[in-house]
Formats: structure tokens, C-alpha cells, sequence
């Protein structure tokens, strides 16, 4: 019986041997050869950015074997001693060395050390071998270090990316994006560049080549651009298809393509050759959203002739990128054809404001508070922001345009920058402070950009209508000596265009790391990246990750999931996004996504709005049918009912065109407190409110940089000033309560604030 135990360990001594020959690692004097070596590594190493803490751990199950076999061989375990072998173990400088030299850094020892406690001391039955170590150990027969090798191969099932960290960076290598496009490096490309200010000519000139062109390929920012082209080539005589994310129309039939295409510029064809393309705002290519796509079109078009048109600072960046692609520029440079004047004194009154001028906010709250003024004057006013639907643009700019029309003025966000074709006397710039995000996804508040400016001013004074002398001006005495500043420079060189991580990417990041989620593959991407920063940056994943995490819980594949992350939706919109979690959850279903359901979910038969609110929910359902629009040309199986979609919305444009037209009646039943249609989930208190200009002798540093941040505006400063005047005069309580419930809501910026953040931040101030 005796011979047989010992003949039982000899086995378990050699097994033991064999899984430590296996995993690379021998004796204890090896082990110290190992930490040697590691210390003089980690000496020479460079310091890199920690990323660990990106990778979430896997866990592992307690039970490794059925059969006790260790205990057979060795006897049982005192998991007390277990436990204090173990903390020793973690304690040990060598270890934590050898460790480091693996690819565990701090944060990932420690989760790996706290992961491999629960496993020895949990599992009911340890590995023969790793059962065995812990045996020799406390007979003082084996040395504390040699339980690293079963560490570290716990450690690697913990965090798989351990065993492909160099695979992960070898995918997210993105120094030489040129090179993905083989097709367009294997032609001689003629690029061309037409630089110059607004209502310079210089699209015109792009355009006309692209028109004489056998094929070609126009590529905008806009739907409302990509379709401008679509009619004016058909017009023409030039056979045009449109492609936009939502919307496809044919210059001849569906089964014959024509030889020209306009589209949105996120749905150029990299793979279509071309004679002739033309990419538009080439400036936008540094926006930290979507620059991208113009990267992506600028390097990857196959075209005889590329044709980019935008401002002159981005000359330098796009000469600097041709020579990664061994192609030089042709520049070619325009002046403005009209003439434009900063006046010398400001607005100061809506009383001032003369036929042909355009009021540009960078708020809805603003855009309300000055077109009822204007219309409180006797003047009728044509209203443009971001969230209003394509059509209803378009109307507000033709009865804008029409000098049979009695709309003579207009008010509007920096939505007029580019896409519209506004016949404008003068810009009013009635702030020059904006929110923006960064390419960290951080909110700022900042002045406008030179380039922003003059984009904007541009649009006074059109060639060939009735305003060609154009004129601008700030509406606030303070504000013009900026304004002239801004204005009398040249754009800001661009210095970075946009990149983003493909799904072909993020599908191999997958197969390495089968247990992170989309949301935390792009997180670990984007810090894993290499990108040539002299020449491009990460574009902002914010909105990708916020839609991922999202519908996390929604079981999809991982190519449809990252198809439904990029659709262009507002998350600062409730009911849209509500809307995109449901019909995630249909699709999931492998359920028919039908227009009956958007109907049974959206508020079906439209009705004309009575308030603001009504009128912003409206805008959210036709966002929501562009959505359902938008998915029908990738998954068209379980969106059949495209064409009724876009008949509805075609039915809701003209109601809410109706509601903007009458948006001053609206404000006054917000304000009277009229019931509103929208349906109670999507209710919020909303009531506008005019924001009194307080002298700047009242306002302390404090108090402007609140109201930098938009985190103050000066009618809640007014309210508060009220609250303090009366505690000081000791009022009753019952006053300052009503002055408090006085204290009204306002909407900020188009794609900043939601309305629940925005009463959130009054309930937060009326707690203080």
C-alpha cells in the first residue's frame, strides 16, 4: 500500500515537471534567472500609456477537477496555509517583476492576484500539479516562486489580450492609412484643389468639370447639398443618381445607374472608379466627429481627376498628406466675387433690424427669445436650426428669398453655413460664444473660430440676387471689436485629419478578445492606436459607445451591432433614443421592424403642434423615420416598409413646416401653459424665457465664467439675484418660494443639452 502511494507521487512529481517544461518556466533558480533578466527590461523599457484597466477580466470557474486527485497523491490542503502562501506570493518583488516583464502591470497583477486567490481557495479541487506545489511548499520541499507559472497561466485566461497584445497592435497600426486604399494608389490621381472664401466661385468650378465628365462622383456634408446637385445635374441634362444614408433616386431607372452620382459624403464608394470627383468643405476633414469621412473619400477615391473645394487652410494639411500617396496638388485660388463690410457699430436693438437680415444664435432658446421680438414688431420672421427637417429648410429659405414675400428677416443657427441658398443683406451675429466637443468628447464653450465666422459672414451678400453688397455685424456693443478681430484673419491652418476605426477592425479586435463588449473594443482600440499624429488624429467615439452601450444588453451580432452604433442619431434626444433601443430589440427578434409599429410607437396620425414641445417632438419622430430609413438600406429583410416610412415623413415635413411657420403662436401657448399633444413619456416642463442683458458692472469673475460654461444663464442669474435681495430684506418664505417657482426652463444649445438636462440643472439650483 506504501509503494503504491509513493509510486503515485513519483507520477504526480513527474507530471509536475512536464507542466513546468510546458509552460516554460523550471526550477526556482530559473525563476530568479527570469527576474534578472525582467528588472534589466524593465530598465530600458519606455514608459507607454496605461491602458489596463480597458480590459475587463474573464472569469474563471472555481471546479478544474472532478477527481481529487492531489489529495490522493499529497493529502489535503489547509486552505489557511493556502491563502497565506498566496499573499506572500503576491508580495514578492520578484514576482511582481517577472510579472511586468509578461505584460501584468500594476492594476493587472492585482486583479490577477485577487482572481487567482478566489480560484485556489474556492475550488473544491486544484489541478494535480498546481495541488502538488502547494504541498511541496509547505513542507519547505518547493520554493513560494514556483507557483508563477500557474499564475501567469491563470492570469492569460483572466485577460486573453495578454497572449495577442501584439496582434491588437498590429490591427490598430493606423500610421499609413493611404495604404488601404490599393485601388486608388494604383492610379496616377490629378488633384486639384479650388481654395477660397464663401460666394467665390469655386464649388462652381469643381462642379462644371464634374458635369462635362463622363462619370462622376459629387461627395457633400449635407443631404440638402447632395441633392441641390442631383437636381441641378438632371436639369441639365447630366443623368444623376443621389445616395444618402436614407434616401436613393435614379436619373434614369433602378436597374440602370447613371454615370453620375451625388452623395453624402460618408457614402462615397471607394471601390467605383471614376473620371472625375469633386469632395466638398474639404475643411471639414479636421472635424472631430465625422472628419473621417473626408479623409476616407480624400485618400480612397479611384478618379482620374479629384476636385476638393473648401478654404485655403486646408492647403498645407492636404499637400502634406498627397506626399504619403507620391501625388502633388494643383491649386487653384478664387476671390470673393461679392463685397463684404463689418459694419462699425453693433445692432444693440431688434428695433434696428432692416429687410434682408439674418439673426444667427447658437441656441434654440435664443432662436425663440428673437424671432417673437421680431414678430412682436410687426415683422414676420422665417426661422432655420439644426433639428428642422430637410424640407422645412428649404420652405423657411424660399419665403425667405421670394421679394414677393412679406418675410424679410430671418433667424437662424450656424445651420447656414453651408447647404442653403440665402439671399442675405446682412449677418447679425447675436452672440459669438458656442458649444462644441472635442476630440476627447469633452464639452466646451468657447468663442466661435475664425473659420466658423467667416463661413458664416460669408453668406451676406450673394452673387447674382438682390443683396450683392453684403454687410455684417454682432448684435452686442461688446462683441464687435471681437467680431472685426475674428473676421479681419485668415482661417487657422488645418494641422489633423480624422480617422476611425473600420468594422473589418473591430470584428478582428473581437476574435481576440471574445468577451469585451463593442462599446470596450473601441475603448481599448482607440487607446491601443497608433496614428500618425503630424498628419491625423481619432476622430470622437462618444456617440458610438453611448449607442453601444445602450443596446449592450440586446443580443445582436457584432457586424450588425457596429452597423447600428453608426446611425446617425442625436443622443441628447430621449425619444429617439428610446426609439433606437426598441427597434434594436425587434431586429434582435429577427421580428419585421413595420411601419405599423413606428406608427403604434410614435403618436400616429400626426396633428399640427400647439406648443414648442409639441413641435420638438415632431422634429424627434421625423429623426426617428430617418433612422428607420437609414437602417432599411442595411438590413432590408426586417425593414420592408421603407417607401410607407418615407410617405409619412413626407406628411409630417409639411406639418412641422406649418408648426415653424407659426412658431410664435406656439411660444405663447408654452407660455400660457396650454396642454400639449406629446405623449406623457416624452413630456418636459418647457417654457421660454427672456433672458434680460444685465449690466457687466454685476457680474463678478465667478459669475462669467458660469455663464462661459453655460452652466449660468443671465435669467437664472436675474432669478437668483431675486432670491438674495429677498432673503436679505427678510421676506416671508411664501415669496421666496414663489420667486423660486417663477424659475423657468430653457433649452440650450441644437446638439449640447436635452431639455431633462436642462431641468435637471434648474432642480439642482433650486435645492442650493
Amino acid at each position: 500500500m506504501q509503494s503504491s502511494r509513493y509510486c503515485l507521487i513519483s507520477t504526480g512529481k513527474l507530471l509536475l515537471r512536464e507542466a513546468r517544461l510546458r509552460l516554460g518556466i523550471g526550477s526556482y533558480s530559473t525563476v530568479r534567472c527570469l527576474h534578472r533578466n525582467a528588472v534589466q527590461h524593465s530598465r530600458n523599457k519606455k514608459h507607454e500609456t496605461n491602458v489596463s484597466a480597458l480590459f475587463k477580466p474573464v472569469q474563471v470557474q472555481a471546479n478544474a477537477d472532478d477527481e481529487d486527485v492531489g489529495s490522493e497523491l499529497v493529502g489535503k490542503l489547509e486552505k489557511s496555509e493556502v491563502l497565506k502562501i498566496l499573499n506572500k506570493f503576491a508580495q514578492r518583488r520578484e514576482i511582481k517583476a517577472l510579472c511586468s516583464e509578461n505584460g501584468l502591470d500594476a492594476y493587472l497583477q492585482q486583479q490577477a492576484f485577487g482572481s487567482f486567490r478566489r480560484y485556489c481557495i474556492e475550488a473544491e479541487n486544484l489541478p494535480v500539479d498546481l495541488h502538488i506545489v502547494f504541498s511541496d511548499i509547505m513542507q519547505a520541499a518547493g520554493h513560494i516562486d514556483d507557483i508563477f507559472p500557474y499564475f501567469l497561466r491563470h492570469a492569460k485566461t483572466v485577460f486573453p489580450h495578454l497572449d495577442c497584445m501584439d496582434d491588437l497592435k498590429k490591427i490598430s497600426d493606423l500610421r499609413q492609412p493611404a495604404n488601404w486604399y490599393t485601388s486608388a494608389r494604383a492610379i496616377t490621381r490629378k488633384i486639384v484643389f479650388h481654395a477660397g472664401p464663401t460666394n467665390s466661385g469655386k464649388t462652381y468650378h469643381a462642379m462644371e468639370r464634374y458635369l462635362n465628365a463622363k462619370t462622376g462622383v459629387y461627395c457633400g456634408p449635407l443631404k440638402l447639398l447632395a441633392t441641390e446637385v442631383y437636381n441641378k445635374a438632371n436639369e441639365r441634362g447630366t443623368p444623376c443618381d443621389l445616395v444618402t444614408g436614407e434616401e436613393r433616386k435614379f436619373g434614369i431607372d433602378e436597374s440602370s445607374p447613371a454615370n453620375h452620382v451625388a452623395c453624402t459624403v460618408e457614402m462615397t464608394s471607394v471601390n467605383t472608379p471614376y473620371e472625375v470627383a469633386v469632395i466638398d468643405e474639404i475643411q471639414q476633414i479636421r472635424d472631430p466627429q465625422r472628419g473621417w469621412a473626408w479623409t476616407r473619400a480624400f485618400l480612397g477615391l479611384i478618379a482620374d481627376e479629384v476636385h476638393v473645394c473648401g478654404e485655403a487652410g486646408a492647403l498645407e494639411l492636404l499637400e502634406k498628406i498627397c506626399e504619403t500617396t507620391g501625388e502633388t496638388v494643383e491649386v487653384r485660388r478664387y476671390d470673393r466675387l461679392t463685397q463684404l463690410t463689418v459694419e462699425d457699430s453693433a445692432l444693440t436693438s431688434l428695433d434696428n433690424v432692416m429687410p434682408g437680415d439674418c439673426i444667427v444664435c447658437f441656441s434654440k432658446n435664443d432662436i425663440y427669445t428673437v424671432s417673437r421680438e421680431i414678430e412682436a414688431r410687426g415683422k414676420e420672421v422665417a426661422v432655420i436650426y439644426g433639428g428642422l427637417p430637410p424640407g422645412t429648410k428649404l420652405a423657411q429659405a424660399a419665403k425667405f428669398n421670394d421679394p414677393e414675400n412679406s418675410c424679410k428677416v430671418m433667424v437662424a443657427t450656424d445651420a447656414i453655413g453651408m447647404g442653403l441658398n440665402l439671399s442675405i443683406r446682412r449677418i447679425i451675429f447675436y452672440s459669438l460664444v458656442k458649444p462644441t466637443m472635442n476630440e476627447r468628447g469633452e464639452r466646451e464653450i468657447d468663442t466661435i473660430s475664425v473659420s466658423s465666422a467667416l463661413q458664416i459672414a460669408g453668406r451676406a451678400g450673394r452673387y447674382r440676387t438682390q443683396w450683392e453688397h453684403g454687410y455684417v455685424t454682432a448684435f452686442k456693443s461688446e462683441d464687435l471689436k471681437t467680431l472685426q478681430h475674428l473676421l479681419g484673419q485668415s482661417p487657422e491652418p488645418l494641422k489633423q485629419a480624422g480617422l476611425h476605426p473600420t468594422a473589418d477592425q473591430i470584428e478582428l479586435y473581437a476574435y481576440h478578445l471574445p468577451n469585451s463588449t463593442l462599446s470596450n473594443l473601441m475603448d481599448i482600440f482607440v487607446n491601443l492606436c497608433t496614428v500618425d499624429d503630424s498628419l491625423y488624429f481619432m476622430c470622437n467615439i462618444e456617440d458610438f459607445k453611448f449607442l453601444a452601450e445602450m443596446i449592450q444588453h440586446v443580443p445582436l451580432p457584432l457586424r450588425a451591432r457596429y452597423v447600428f452604433c453608426c446611425a446617425p442619431i442625436n443622443r441628447k434626444q430621449p425619444f429617439t433614443c428610446s426609439m433606437f433601443l426598441k427597434i434594436a430589440r425587434q431586429y434582435s427578434r429577427n421580428e419585421p421592424i413595420t411601419f405599423d409599429f413606428i406608427k403604434s410607437n410614435c403618436g400616429w396620425p400626426f396633428k399640427l403642434p400647439k406648443t414648442i414641445l409639441d413641435l420638438v417632438h415632431l422634429e424627434g419622430v421625423f429623426d426617428v423615420m430617418d433612422l428607420y430609413l437609414w437602417l432599411s438600406y442595411r438590413f432590408m429583410d426586417l425593414f420592408p416598409e421603407a417607401n410607407n416610412v418615407r410617405a409619412a415623413q413626407k406628411e409630417l415635413d409639411e406639418i412641422i413646416q406649418q408648426g415653424v411657420f407659426q412658431i410664435t403662436r406656439l411660444l405663447k401657448n408654452t407660455e400660457a401653459g396650454q396642454d400639449s399633444d406629446t405623449p406623457s413619456y416624452s413630456m418636459r416642463r418647457i417654457t421660454q424665457m427672456k433672458e434680460p442683458r444685465l449690466p457687466s458692472s454685476t457680474r463678478g469673475r465667478l459669475t462669467e465664467r458660469l455663464l462661459a460654461q453655460g452652466l449660468l444663464t443671465p435669467g437664472m442669474l436675474s432669478e437668483l439675484r431675486k432670491e438674495w435681495d429677498a432673503q436679505q430684506h427678510q421676506t416671508k418664505p411664501q415669496a421666496t418660494a414663489q420667486a423660486k417657482d417663477s424659475q423657468e426652463y430653457t433649452t440650450d444649445s441644437d446638439d449640447e443639452d436635452s431639455y431633462s438636462g436642462n431641468y435637471k440643472k434648474a432642480r439642482r439650483k433650486r435645492r442650493k
